[in-house]
């Protein structure tokens, strides 16, 4: 949600910073509706003085015993009632307008964020680690996977099309990857473990920034909740409606949950295989932090995510994501892609973006500056992906293969699968 107060100081700024968005004027607009808006106000709060005082003033004329200036008085008090429930409701229209118009636009990009108009126009910033090379001809995991326990078949036949059955020795990697995620963020990142709910209601996806942009790429009950598209939905709002003493911030939340989408914007992307699903686990981040220490924070969370990677030996890479790419919510975002041997490119497996005060505006999330008795701010909201499962089971699959079919397991992992240091085919 934006400042209305700063659009109103400059517009021009407002605009140019939509147009780095690809979105045409609208501050006018805003403005336009929010003059209305104020003025419509202002005749209520006239109009609902006036009908008190009015009120009393009647008894007081029947009290002198002057009935002209009651009726008068009586008169007026009945047209001030008749019009002011179609002043208000109008003046709620128009308030619930500029909350629509201000709730559909994305956040304003960091001033250094690279311009662009797609994906193709982000920035690399580093690399780690080397592809592998093999003396065979690989596989992607597509192909790859079923004899290992990726069932896309049965997944199928069980759910439709992008729902997989994962089983056997694979299913208990994809187990160790969420526990191997979750401990290194909770035991050498300080992040607090969560359990949160899956099934939220309008007013946290709308807190998050989901609703009403994003209503159709989501999955709805029969009893009008959501499914969360990632645990940032429930851990962001943990702290709405609250105002928390700067002392207690940084916040820093970790879970481990299966994430529901359904993909509508993505028709036709990665139908094969594991790469894109309608349900998936991931391990997410999220830090709720003052605005002087949010772009620390943004380094900090994206670092956890890199030194995931590095631990499982993974060639990964980071990208800074163009205006033209850049999340609804977004005021800047790391992605970290991993070199995937089958597409023989690298395939975004981690975003790490910070939200400024653009969540907390629209879940009213505050602290009190130490020292402070009186005034509140807006925190700001951050959130990574420390281990998106799927993905990452992917990519192991893909560069730790072998000529025969089996798949090694990386070292770190092996604790987590009973010692297992091989994946074996089926045959």
């Amino acid at each position: 949600m934006h400042d209305l107060k700063q659009i109103r100081d400059n517009p021009d700024a407002f605009d140019a910073a939509m147009a780095r968005r690809g979105l045409d004027p609208v501050a006018a607009d805003i403005l336009s509706l929010d003059g209305r808006n104020r003025a419509l106000l202002t005749e209520v709060q006239t109009g609902q003085a006036r009908r008190n005082e009015a009120s009393k003033m009647i008894g007081q004329a029947k009290a002198q015993g002057d009935e002209d200036q009651a009726q008068a008085l009586m008169v007026e008090v009945g047209e001030l009632k008749k019009r002011l429930p179609a002043l208000e409701d109008e003046q709620r229209e128009i308030a619930e307008q500029i909350e629509q118009q201000l709730s559909s636009l994305p956040n304003i990009p960091a001033d250094d964020v690279p311009a662009g108009k797609s994906e193709d126009d982000n920035v690399e910033l580093s690399r780690n680690g080397t592809p592998p090379s093999f003396d065979f001809d690989i596989k992607d995991h597509a192909d790859l996977g079923p004899s290992l326990g990726l069932d896309f078949e049965t997944g199928a036949k069980i759910s439709g099309a992008r729902f997989t059955l994962v089983r056997g020795p694979v299913a208990k990697l994809h187990r160790a990857l969420g526990q191997f995620g979750l401990d290194v963020l909770t035991n050498d990142y300080g992040f607090e473990e969560a359990y949160p709910p899956l099934l939220v209601n309008d007013d946290t996806m709308y807190g998050a920034d989901k609703l009403p942009k994003f209503a159709d790429d989501l999955f709805r009950t029969t009893d009008g909740r959501w499914l969360i598209p990632t645990a940032e939905v429930s851990l962001a709002n943990i702290v709405r409606g609250d105002i928390l003493a700067e002392s207690e911030l940084p916040l820093r939340f970790v879970a481990l949950t299966s994430c529901f989408r359904s993909e509508a914007g993505a028709a036709g992307r990665d139908t094969r295989g594991y790469v894109r699903q309608h349900q998936f686990e991931k391990v997410e981040m999220v830090s709720i932090t003052t605005p002087d220490a949010s772009e620390d924070e943004h380094k900090r969370m994206t670092d956890c995510a890199e030194n995931v990677l590095t631990r499982l030996d993974l060639p990964f890479r980071r990208m800074d994501l163009s205006t033209g790419d850049l999340g609804f919510g977004a005021t800047r975002t790391f992605d970290l892609e991993v070199w995937l041997p089958g597409q023989d490119t690298y395939r975004e497996v981690s975003s790490c973006s910070t939200c400024g005060d653009f969540q907390a505006r629209r879940m009213n999330a505050r602290y009190r500056p130490d020292g402070e008795t009186k005034g509140t701010r807006f925190v700001h909201t951050l959130n990574g992906s420390g281990l998106v499962v799927g993905r990452i089971l992917v990519a192991i699959l893909e560069n730790y293969q072998q000529a025969d079919g089996s798949v090694i397991i990386p070292e770190v992992l092996r604790p987590y699968m009973g010692g297992l240091e091989l994946l074996e085919p089926a045959h």
